[in-house]
Parts: C-alpha cells; sequence; structure tokens
C-alpha cells in the first residue's frame, strides 16, 4: 500500500475485510504475518500508539458535545495547546464544508454531516492512515454518492492514506487507487480498480462484479499461440491460450456491456442465437438475460430505447478479444 494513496478491501460479508482493518488498527491479533507502518513492525504496539485514525459504519460522534468539540477531541487528549487546537479544527471544518457548524451539537445534525464530523475527527491528529469501516453504508443513496466524492476529495487534499473496506463494487471502483479482493480470509485479486473490472483472474473475482458472464467454451485444438474453441455451437478463436490444449473445457469471463444484440450483433466477428428469457429495466438502459442455444445463460446491456420482446430469438454479438480466460 503505498503512502498517500486511497486502498480499499473489497469483498462479501464475512471474507475477512473487516478483520483484517481490526488486525493493522491492533483492535485483533493475527494468527500469523506481520503488520508494517512505514516499514516498522508493529505487532507489539498497542493500538493508542499506532497514530492510526478509524471511521466506523456508526457515525460515534459524542453526543453531548458541539462539532468542534468532536473534533478537537483527539487533539486535546493527545495534549495539543489551544491556539493549536483551534486552528486546526477551523480548518478540517472547512475542509469537510461544515465551517458554519462548528458550535452546534453533532447529534442533531443529519447522517451525511455526522460522518463528515466523523471523517474531520479521525483526521484531526494527523494519523499516518486512515482506517474506514464501510461509513457510507448506513447513508440513503444520495447522500452515499455525494459522500464518495467528498472521501476522494479528501484524501487528495490531506495526503492521508486511507485504508477502505467495502462490499460495494461501485463504491470501490469510484474512489480506490488500488483494490485487494478478498474471498474465505485471502487476497485473490490485487491491482487498479480498472485491471481488477476488465481482467478479472478468477471465477469468484469475474462474478463479483455485477454484470460480468462466465462461460464455458469446448476446446477444439490450438492455432499457435491461441485456443480454438467451441461456444454455442460457434468455433472461434482466442488468443493467448498457450498450454492449455490438452483441456476439454474452459471458462470465459466477458462484461455484460461489451455484447450487442440484434441487427447490431451482425458487424461482431462471433455471432451467436439465444433466446431472451427477462428484461429489466435500469433507467440508462436495460438487462437482459439470455439463454444461449447450449443451455448456458447470460446477461447482455443495451441502451435506452433498443426494444427487445421476452421470448424472441435474438442475435448475441461478442469480439473473441474482449474475453477473459480464467484459471480452473
Amino acid at each position: 500500500m503505498a503512502p498517500g494513496s486511497f486502498f480499499t478491501l473489497l469483498g462479501p460479508s464475512g471474507s475477512g475485510k473487516s478483520t483484517l482493518l481490526r488486525i493493522v488498527a491492533g483492535l485483533e491479533a493475527a494468527d500469523s504475518g506481520r503488520v508494517l507502518i512505514a516499514g516498522r513492525d508493529v505487532g507489539a504496539v498497542p493500538p493508542w500508539k499506532r497514530n492510526l485514525g478509524m471511521v466506523f459504519q456508526q457515525y460515534a460522534v459524542f453526543p453531548h458535545m458541539s462539532v468542534a468539540a468532536n473534533v478537537a477531541y483527539g487533539l486535546r487528549v493527545r495534549g495539543r495547546r489551544r491556539p493549536e487546537r483551534e486552528a486546526r479544527v477551523a480548518a478540517l471544518l472547512e475542509l469537510v464544508g461544515l465551517a458554519a457548524l462548528g458550535a452546534r451539537n453533532a447529534a442533531l445534525l443529519s447522517g451525511g454531516e455526522q460522518q463528515r464530523v466523523a471523517l474531520a475527527r479521525a483526521l484531526a491528529p494527523e494519523p499516518a492512515i486512515l482506517l474506514l469501516d464501510e461509513p457510507l453504508s448506513a447513508l440513503d443513496e444520495k447522500i452515499r454518492r455525494e459522500m464518495q466524492g467528498e472521501l476522494k476529495r479528501l484524501q487528495r487534499s490531506t495526503g492521508t492514506t486511507f485504508l477502505y473496506v467495502t462490499h460495494d463494487q461501485e463504491e470501490a471502483l469510484a474512489m480506490s487507487d488500488r483494490i485487494a479482493v478478498l474471498n474465505g480470509g485471502r487476497v485473490v485479486q490485487m491491482g487498479t480498480p480498472e485491471a481488477i473490472f476488465r481482467r478479472p483472474e478468477s471465477r469468484f473475482v469475474a462474478e463479483f462484479f455485477r454484470g460480468c458472464n462466465v462461460l464455458s467454451a469446448q476446446v477444439e485444438g490450438t492455432a499457435g499461440e491461441a485456443l480454438r474453441l467451441r461456444l454455442a455451437g460457434q468455433a472461434f478463436v482466442l488468443p493467448g491460450g498457450r498450454g492449455l490444449g490438452g483441456r476439454e473445457r474452459v471458462n470465459l469471463a466477458v462484461r455484460a456491456e461489451r455484447l450487442t444484440l440484434g441487427a447490431a450483433a451482425e458487424a461482431a466477428p462471433l455471432r451467436l442465437t439465444a433466446r431472451l428469457e427477462e428484461t429489466s429495466y435500469r433507467g440508462s438502459g436495460s438487462d437482459h438475460r439470455l439463454r444461449l442455444d447450449d443451455g448456458q445463460t447470460l446477461l447482455a446491456s443495451s441502451a435506452e430505447g433498443e426494444a427487445v420482446v421476452p421470448g424472441a430469438v435474438l442475435r448475441v454479438g461478442l469480439d473473441p478479444g474482449d474475453c477473459v480466460l480464467l484459471p480452473d
């Protein structure tokens, strides 16, 4: 995790995200391995001496204190002088957009405002790393999206390293510099948001991101460095399959938005036939669940205005270059 970056632990419930965060914080002990902060092993260092800030899912503001007193709390505990405290609090309240609310009781603020107070309070002592455990999950959709932008702006403005936990794929993609995807207590893939989204390295990662199809194709042989495959009766060549010619079948990941339907499919290198089973309208377009001739189902996305009728037989187009070969 690079200093000054926004690093996200992403995975489903029970994957170990929050446990890993608590180990970094010193609130739980690791069974093995080490926790290094700025190259220093902090395994034996108590939580209050690790120079970390933490923001929880619940806002946890002090209800008997004003906004300014909440933000100043960590500074006061550390013995900072009053002029220094007041200057730091004023700067942070300006940064989080609460400059006019310093004297207000923190418990009387909205959910989004209370979360800003919690962020300012955690940032006030200038921690080496700010740990955030699903801090936006209790907010409604509109405020959550606004806070995503605020968090990213805060991280950039302060230069603080953020270690963020979430199960929300879109949230992770929108805010992170790098993402570690967890499953069963293990990191199964780590990289930039685009790399993880576009080039999943396992079936789990592919299926974790909404809109990614995993299709089984029959291996018919090799063609130099490529594989000759057959999917739903249609043969095609997939680059990058060296060493896999001995397998009978392979799994391919392809994003729903990379598929084309109807007339648009005729221009695609590979054209399949499918029956439309269900359509879900999502505002800017629609998601279509289809069944291929070989019985496999897949999801395709289309833009608003493209009319398709459930039960209809459609052409589905895809480019083999958009397919990602998945390991077993």
